[in-house]
């Protein structure tokens, strides 16, 4: 008997923390949110869904940027309300403002530095 493992979204009110992680580096790419429908077009496309809570809709991650995070592992915490995400980042970019991780900003010793690469302007990409 197989049993299929899903997160729980009725613990935190329909959405749980999805986080994205290079599968080749380890590096930590960035958090986003999923609910149900986000999980399932995961599972079936291979291919990273979240939900954005500003805009209030599901998203494919890189639909405008050509970015997208091809998942090649899902693991989910012990709990159940968390979910991570081993990825393969296309394009090099997982922030939406253009660099290779959304944790780009470090401060050590009260200074803050960049410390992830650019790889793209974000107004050449995200055009209005």
């Amino acid at each position: 008997m197989t049993t299929q493992l899903a997160p729980d979204f009725a613990k935190s009110g329909g959405l749980v923390p999805a986080i994205a992680q290079d599968a080749k580096t380890g590096d930590v790419l960035m958090l986003g949110y999923m609910n149900e429908e986000a999980w399932r077009r995961t599972l079936a496309t291979k291919e990273a869904h979240y939900y954005s809570r500003s805009r209030q809709r599901l998203w494919h991650k890189g639909e405008t940027s050509g970015n997208v995070q091809k998942v090649l592992s899902i693991r989910l915490d012990c709990d159940a309300d968390t979910v991570l995400l081993l990825v393969e980042q296309i394009g090099g970019a997982a922030c939406h403002k253009g660099y290779a991780s959304c944790f780009y900003r470090e401060v050590r010793d009260n200074d803050v530095r960049i410390c992830s690469e650019r790889k793209f302007d974000p107004n050449e990409v995200y055009k209005s």
